[in-house]
């Protein structure tokens, strides 16, 4: 499996998070499944061209968030969304977050139903599912 990621050496974003988002962004969207093994660190590494301990700091992030496992001796794999722990500060960050986006919309002049769209436009990108899909499928 080839990960399409893209470093930008001139971003105020350190490397090891864009990796982490990347790679994270790809387990959303269902483009990495359970089970999945991601590359190798050092293969990672070199076919980004930075440097391997790099790599292995963002591993260790997406295995502190339960994104992925690493099996000693066998890599690492896309963890079951089951088995993955929905830690209380990971959401109080995404509520702040939320709350930060809201309101900078609201400050745009956008309206609640103009907002909604929004969320679901992004949403549906992600997920590749309406609200309507999800609806009709329960």
């Amino acid at each position: 499996m080839t990960l399409w990621i893209q470093i930008s050496s001139g971003s105020e974003k350190p490397i090891y998070l864009q990796v982490v988002e990347q790679i994270g962004t790809v387990i959303a969207r269902g483009e990495l499944r359970t089970g999945d093994k991601l590359p190798a660190v050092r293969t990672l590494a070199a076919e980004l061209v930075i440097n391997p301990n790099t790599v292995a700091r963002a591993y260790t992030l997406l295995e502190q968030s339960g994104l992925v496992t690493t099996k000693t001796g066998s890599g690492t794999y896309v963890s079951d969304p089951k088995l993955r722990r929905g830690d209380a500060a990971d959401i109080n960050i995404l509520t702040e977050r939320m709350d930060a986006l809201i309101t900078r919309g609201l400050n745009l002049g956008l309206g609640r139903a103009e907002l909604t769209g929004l969320f679901e436009d992004r949403l549906e990108k992600f997920t590749g599912k309406t609200e309507s899909d999800k609806t009709n499928d329960e």
